[in-house]
């Protein structure tokens, strides 16, 4: 079985580590490979998908949102998002599907907050990563959901996007410190903090009230300067490895049809990502 992940940049990626050792563990002969893919040779890589038989491709920064172009059928889940992480080959036909938000709040249910009921939620950045947390988040029945994009345009765009779907507004990364008070869970969806820039932090952390929830999708560092900052203020955090874990499961059973080992992929990762340090 021929699997893989495609992005640009890629080699930072753990996927193929941790894929390959799930793989093992399934029993199943095959391999999962890094894919340099950039913007421009997106569309011949989806071909030669179908050409070299691959049976499926993880999806990841920059092309989640461009790559739904060049698939044959898109899932329930990629169209709602409007975005895919995850597509499968059956014979030459392509289906893109999202694993991202619903393994983020597998996670984040299981790890910091069971119940999502009624929470006041802002999220910080509008990329694709963004949508399928927000996606997954509206199901939820939460209070509320505030949008934070540096650039105002694609977070109002997203709020409006789905205000059919429940109350969210978009707003710029400037506005947040008015509105820390009534916030719940913080969730980070940016790449800023992530390895090797950990010294970065997408907002200014001397606002964060003890009992918040502060979430980060970034998994290497398995503690962002986010993370770290917001403990130090009482808060609960959540950091990125679970989804990450959740959402190679969710991929790993669309391609194989069998139950991933989700325990193996996590201290695979964990291992990887202590060797780091």
């Amino acid at each position: 079985m021929l699997l893989g992940v495609m992005g640009d940049p890629i080699a930072q990626s753990k996927s193929p580590i941790m894929h390959t050792a799930a793989l093992r563990a399934m029993g199943i002969s095959g391999a999962y490979v890094p894919l340099h893919i950039t913007p421009d040779k997106l569309g011949e890589a989806v071909e030669a998908i179908r050409t070299l038989g691959f049976r499926g491709v993880n999806v990841t920064i920059p092309h989640k949102v461009a790559v739904m172009a060049y698939l044959d059928i898109l899932d329930k889940s990629a169209k709602d998002i409007g975005a895919v992480n995850t597509i499968v080959n059956t014979n030459g036909i392509l289906t893109g599907y999202n694993t991202d938000g619903i393994g983020y709040v597998r996670s984040l249910k299981a790890e910091a907050i069971p119940d999502l009921t009624g929470t006041r939620i802002l999220v910080i950045g509008a990329g694709g990563a963004a949508r399928g947390i927000i996606a997954a988040l509206l199901q939820e029945s939460p209070a509320s959901i505030i949008v934070s994009n540096r650039t105002a345009d694609k977070a109002l765009e997203l709020a409006e996007e789905w205000s059919n779907k429940g109350n969210i507004t978009g707003i710029t990364l400037d506005l947040i410190p008015e509105l820390l008070q009534d916030i719940d869970v913080i969730v980070n969806t940016t790449s800023v903090g992530m390895y090797p820039h950990m010294d970065e932090s997408p907002v200014d952390t001397s606002l964060f009230r003890e009992g918040m929830v502060v979430s980060d999708l970034i998994y290497n560092p398995l503690r962002t300067r986010l993370l770290q900052e917001s403990l130090e203020r009482g808060c609960r955090i959540h950091g990125g490895l679970g989804m990450f874990v959740y959402q190679g499961a969710y991929a790993l059973e669309y391609w194989t049809g069998q139950p991933a080992p989700i325990e193996i992929m996590r201290q695979t990762i964990l291992e990887c990502l202590s060797g780091n340090e």
